[in-house]
């Protein structure tokens, strides 16, 4: 029993050195990741500083330069490099000089110099569209993270709540202990409940600080707008001009551009060859004469077109996995809508309990308050119905604010860019 007693006695004051660490302020985990709030910043803003640093924009620039490149091919009047020859002949007499210049050019194909100029309008166009659909995810990304600070720090803000009021009722359980009105049991009773409290709020703190770092780490920022509400832009249905279906379409335009310029290349280019050539007489013979010709020739392949079959099957195979992505897009989108529809409708329903859960919260603890003022319960009960009303107080909060969140989130699944 001594040792039963005195076990207790140091448990005791270890929970009390424990508690008087609780109350102290300061942040429970080793680190904390700050961000502040900018009010010159907006979402849009925010979206648009994260696209700049985002890895995808190497990825966007080189299509840019990809569309211009093909665009400049496509301008040329020639189909590809042209060629100069230049050759001499001398006799080993020396009464024979001969020289050659000629000049190749590649000529395009009836229609196929069109089809490389809609090729080049094909790809800058999707290069632009990529760049919206890249940056609605980029838009996602930040709407997620925004949100996920929102409720972490509502999640914090109920564990902080909580360890107020235990610590509240904590001194109320000893100074009845010491009056003799409880038995010291309950002490460590009010205290291992503190401690779990405790617990709750260090997770609480960690998930705030995972949020922040999120943020930081997807935006590079450590400022976020002092709002970032928006306005539902409702939809019954999927539009097909959302930005992400608009861009893969372009991809398969694209595509279709670059089969067709492909085919067009039929057996290969037709070559016009154009020269001059200078013979030079023997000063010894007077029966030869000093010439000069000009010749012009056309080079026409044929039969090649075997050659260029398996280029145009293995872009049809891109084609057609661009087309099946597409199908597949479209039934991940449709379900996008539905679900963000959904969850805004269990929501609105949810956050209509919680604010009239608030309003009997608060209706009940004006009762217990006046009945703790005639002294018909004790101050116990009146901490226990306190801590209640915060938490449905707080949860009606979380519940405004995950409906804010579902705004954002159906915004995002229907394609609105902030």
């Amino acid at each position: 029993m001594y040792i039963l007693n005195l076990a207790i006695k140091a448990l005791t004051v270890f929970l009390l050195i424990v508690t008087v660490a609780v109350a102290e302020p300061k942040p429970t985990v080793a680190h904390e990741d700050p961000i502040e709030i900018d009010k010159s910043l907006t979402l849009s803003k925010v979206v648009d500083l994260t696209m700049e640093k985002f890895p995808d924009m190497a990825w966007l620039n080189s299509l840019e330069e990809e569309a211009v490149a093909i665009k400049q091919r496509g301008e040329s009047w020639v189909a590809g490099a042209s060629q100069a020859g230049l050759r001499f002949q001398e006799a080993t007499s020396g009464t024979l000089h001969y020289a050659d210049a000629t000049m190749q050019v590649p000529l395009w194909n009836l229609g196929q110099r069109d089809a490389e100029q809609e090729s080049g309008i094909k790809a800058e166009n999707s290069a632009d569209l990529q760049s919206v659909a890249t940056k609605l995810r980029i838009a996602g990304l930040v709407r997620a993270a925004l949100w996920d600070m929102e409720l972490q720090k509502i999640h914090y803000e109920q564990a902080r709540a909580e360890i107020d009021v235990f610590e509240q009722l904590l001194a109320k359980v000893k100074r009845r202990v010491e009056l003799g009105d409880l038995p010291r049991a309950d002490v460590l009773l009010a205290q291992t409940e503190l401690l779990q409290k405790l617990s709750i709020l260090t997770q609480a703190e960690a998930e705030l600080m995972r949020a922040r770092k999120r943020y930081s780490s997807i935006t590079q920022l450590t400022k976020i707008p002092a709002t970032y509400r928006e306005k539902l832009v409702e939809l019954k249905k999927l539009e097909l001009n959302h930005p992400v279906f608009v861009a893969i379409n372009s991809q398969i335009e694209r595509k279709q551009a670059e089969i067709k310029a492909l085919k067009l290349v039929g057996s290969g280019q037709t070559n016009l060859t154009v020269g001059v050539n200078s013979d030079r007489a023997s000063n010894e013979d007077p029966r030869t004469n000093d010439t000069e010709s000009f010749n012009i020739g056309v080079n026409i392949p044929f039969g090649g077109a075997a050659h260029l079959q398996p280029q145009i099957a293995a872009q049809n195979v891109e084609l057609n996995h661009l087309i099946a992505d597409r199908e597949q897009l479209y039934r991940d989108l449709e379900l996008a809508h539905h679900e963000a529809e959904h969850n805004l409708g269990v929501n609105e329903a949810e956050l209509e309990i919680a604010n009239e859960l608030k309003r009997v919260a608060e209706e009940h603890l004006g009762m217990m308050q006046l009945s703790f003022s005639v002294g018909e319960i004790n101050s116990m009960d009146l901490l226990k119905t306190q801590s209640r009303t915060q938490q449905a107080i707080l949860s009606a909060k979380e519940r405004a604010t995950m409906l804010e969140r579902d705004i954002a989130l159906y915004n995002q699944a229907v394609g609105v860019l902030p």
